[in-house]
C-alpha cells in the first residue's frame, strides 16, 4: 500500500510541474501580445507618416499646376499669340515637368490666333481693294482732265502748273496702285506689248526723283515684253527706284543696265545709299520672293506696300528679284530678271522706242524718226513771234508713257527714203506706163514736206550745240511747249486772216 505521504509529494510534484508550464505559457502568451502590440503601434506609425507624405506631395504637385497655369495664362500664351504677328518673339518654357500638359494649349491658341489673323486680314484686304479702286479711278478722270487742260490751254506758267499737277497725281496713282495690288487686285492696266526699255522708264516716270537716274540700255533694239508682263515690270522697276532713291543721298545717282542674260534680260538697280544689314536684306528677299503669304500686320506702321506688292507681282507673273546682293557702290544691288517666256520683238524700224528712253548701246540701232515737216514751220513761227528759245521733243520723263504714244501715233508708215526709193512728194511723178499704179490694198498715207536745210538747221541743232547744251528743267520744258502751242496758234490765225486752210 502506498503510504499517504508519497501521495501529497507526488501531487505536489505534478501541481508544481502544472503550475510552471501554465506560468511559461502566460509568459509567452503576454510577451506575443507585446511583440504584437510593438508591430501595430508601428504600421500605424507608418500609416500615418505615409499619408502625411502623401498630402504633402498631392499640396506640391496641386501648388506647380497652379504655378503652370498662372505661368501659361501670364508669360507664355501672351508670347505665343504675338509671336503669331512677329516670329522673332521667343515663348517661354514650361516651369517644371507638369508643364508638359499645356502644349495642347498652346497649340490649339495657335490655331485659333492664325485662324483669326487670316479672317482679319481678308477682312481688310478686301475693304482696301475696294477703296483703292475708287480712288484710282478717281485718279484717272482727273488724269483725263489735266490732259485736257494741257491741250487747250497756251500759257507757259498755266503748263507749267498742269504739268506739275499731272506728276504729282501720277505719284498718287503710283501709290494707289501698288495698295491694291498687295490687296491681291489686277494690276489695272491692259497693254499692248511695248519696248522693255519703255517699261523700265514708265516707272521711273513715276517717281519724285526720277532725274537722279541714270539708265544704260545695252538691249539688242526691239527687245519687247508681252502685253501682260507690261505693266508688272513697270511697278516692280518703279518700286526699286524708289526704294533706291529714298535710302541714298539727293546728290548721288542711282544707276540701272538693262542687258541680256543666258534665261531672258536682267535689269539691275544700284544705289550708293546706306546698305541693308544681312537679316535685313534675308527677310526683304523672303518678302520679294512672294513664296510666304504677306498680311497686313506684317508690313509695318505706317505699312511698307513697295516689297509686298513686289512678292505678289512675281508669284503671279514669274518674274524674280534678287536683293541678297550688295551694290558696288555701298547701297543695295536689286536684280529683276524677265525670263524668256516674257520677252518679245518689235520691229524698231516700224515702231520705234519713246523718244525720252535711252538709246541702245549696241550697234546697229535704227536712228530715230526724222522731226515731221510740221515742226519747222512751228519753229519758224515761233521765231517770228520772238521765241527764240529752241523747241524740240519734251524732255519731261514723267510723261514718257505719253510721249511714247504721241511717237508711235507720228511714226512714218512706210521706211525713209534712200537708194532706190525716192520719197513720196508733192513733185512725186503719176503713175504711168513706166510707173505701175499702186497695190490696191495700199491706204493713203502721210506725204512729207520738202525741208530746206536752213530749216532742217533751225529743227535740229548740231552735235556740238547738243553735248553743249545742258538738261532742261521742268520749267523750262513747260515754257517751251507753252511757246510752241502758242506760235501754233498765231500761226493759224494769220493762215486763217489769209484764207489758207492751215495744215
Amino acid at each position: 500500500m502506498i503510504e499517504i505521504p508519497e501521495l501529497a509529494f507526488g501531487g505536489l510534484a505534478a501541481g508544481t510541474v502544472s503550475a510552471l508550464a501554465l506560468g511559461s505559457g502566460l509568459w509567452r502568451s503576454r510577451r506575443e501580445r507585446a511583440r504584437l502590440r510593438q508591430e501595430m503601434t508601428g504600421l500605424r506609425h507608418q500609416a500615418e507618416q505615409s499619408a502625411r507624405a502623401g498630402a504633402e506631395e498631392a499640396e506640391r504637385i496641386r501648388q506647380a499646376f497652379t504655378a503652370e497655369l498662372e505661368h501659361l495664362a501670364t508669360r507664355r500664351m501672351p508670347a505665343e499669340a504675338s509671336r503669331a504677328a512677329h516670329p522673332h518673339v521667343s515663348v517661354p518654357g514650361p516651369i517644371g515637368p507638369e508643364g508638359a500638359a499645356t502644349e495642347p494649349v498652346l497649340a490649339a491658341l495657335r490655331t485659333a490666333v492664325l485662324q483669326e489673323r487670316k479672317r482679319v486680314d481678308a477682312a481688310a484686304r478686301a475693304g482696301m481693294r475696294g477703296t483703292t479702286r475708287e480712288i484710282q479711278a478717281s485718279l484717272y478722270r482727273l488724269q483725263d482732265i489735266l490732259h485736257g487742260l494741257q491741250q487747250r490751254y497756251d500759257e507757259p506758267e498755266l503748263a507749267q502748273d498742269l504739268y506739275s499737277l499731272d506728276h504729282e497725281n501720277e505719284q498718287s496713282l503710283r501709290r494707289a496702285q501698288v495698295a491694291a495690288v498687295v490687296c491681291g487686285a489686277w494690276v489695272g492696266l491692259a497693254r499692248e506689248e511695248s519696248h522693255l526699255v519703255d517699261a523700265v522708264t514708265g516707272g521711273q516716270a513715276r517717281l519724285s526723283g526720277y532725274r537722279r537716274v541714270k539708265l544704260h540700255n545695252h538691249l539688242d533694239p526691239g527687245t519687247a515684253l508681252v502685253s501682260h508682263a507690261v505693266e508688272p515690270v513697270a511697278i516692280i522697276a518703279a518700286e526699286l527706284l524708289d526704294n533706291a532713291l529714298r535710302h541714298s543721298s539727293p546728290d548721288t545717282s542711282v544707276v540701272v543696265n538693262l542687258e541680256h542674260v543666258h534665261n531672258g534680260v536682267a535689269v539691275t538697280v544700284d544705289d550708293a545709299g546706306v546698305g541693308m544689314a544681312p537679316d535685313e536684306r534675308a527677310a526683304a528677299q523672303r518678302v520679294v520672293a512672294g513664296t510666304d503669304p504677306i498680311m497686313f500686320s506684317d508690313l509695318g506702321d505706317p505699312p511698307r506696300m513697295g516689297l509686298a506688292a513686289i512678292g505678289q507681282l512675281t508669284r503671279q507673273f514669274d518674274l524674280s528679284v534678287d536683293l541678297s546682293t550688295p551694290s558696288p557702290y555701298g547701297g543695295v544691288r536689286a536684280v529683276l530678271l524677265v525670263d524668256k517666256h516674257l520677252l518679245s520683238h518689235i520691229d524698231p524700224a516700224l515702231r520705234p522706242a519713246a523718244a525720252s528712253t535711252s538709246p541702245s548701246t549696241r550697234t546697229g540701232e535704227v536712228p530715230r524718226p526724222e522731226p515731221l515737216a510740221e515742226h519747222a514751220e512751228h519753229a519758224k513761227h515761233a521765231e517770228r513771234a520772238g521765241h527764240a528759245e529752241h523747241v524740240g521733243h519734251a524732255e519731261h520723263v514723267g510723261h514718257a508713257e505719253r510721249l511714247e504714244h504721241a511717237e508711235h501715233s507720228h511714226a512714218p508708215a512706210q521706211p525713209e527714203s534712200g537708194p532706190g526709193r525716192p520719197a513720196p512728194g508733192d513733185d512725186q511723178p503719176a503713175p504711168g506706163p513706166d510707173r505701175p499704179a499702186p497695190a490696191v490694198d495700199d491706204l493713203p498715207r502721210r506725204r512729207r514736206r520738202q525741208v530746206s536745210p536752213d530749216q532742217a538747221a533751225m529743227i535740229r541743232p548740231s552735235a556740238a550745240e547738243t553735248a553743249a547744251a545742258p538738261a532742261r528743267s521742268p520749267e523750262e520744258t513747260a515754257a517751251a511747249l507753252g511757246a510752241l502751242q502758242s506760235a501754233t496758234a498765231a500761226a493759224r490765225d494769220a493762215a486763217r486772216s489769209e484764207g489758207t486752210a492751215p495744215r
